[in-house]
């Protein structure tokens, strides 16, 4: 099985989608968000790290990213799949995790540290921050 069909997979179980399809225009969906939110290394890193065909979506957006909070990424995955902010945060948060297990806690963080607070909610993580 190549990676992006287990990348598919695993987007699959995590989101309990009933078939490929809705799984993989959910991944390209996010993944086309996500390419809007990073710069430098770690946009790098994390394409490397992708399967060529969602790499492709991921990197289409080479326009200077516009880094937006938490909130804002997912009406933009709302927008893009047409579906309410709650399927979407749905919709994100299983792409994100499938994500996780792909790259690694060690990118993961790296990614978590460049994106604004309420991302980590997102990749299946708490959103913990250091108490004054």
């Amino acid at each position: 099985m190549t990676q992006y069909r287990l990348l598919l997979q695993q987007v699959r179980t995590l989101g309990r989608y009933t078939d490929d399809e809705e799984a993989e225009r959910v991944l390209h969906a996010v993944l086309a968000a996500l390419g809007s939110q990073l710069t430098g290394e770690e946009r790098c890193d994390l394409a490397a790290a992708l399967p060529e065909r969602a790499r492709a979506t991921f990197a289409l957006q080479a326009q200077l990213p516009e880094t937006v909070a938490a909130p804002a990424f997912v009406e933009a995955v709302a927008r893009t799949l047409k579906t309410s902010l709650t399927a979407a945060r749905w919709d994100a948060s299983s792409v994100l995790a499938a994500l996780t297990n792909l790259v690694g806690d060690r990118l993961t963080d790296r990614l978590l540290a460049h994106l604004p607070r309420g991302y980590a909610l997102l990749f299946g993580r708490a959103d913990l921050t250091v108490a004054a």
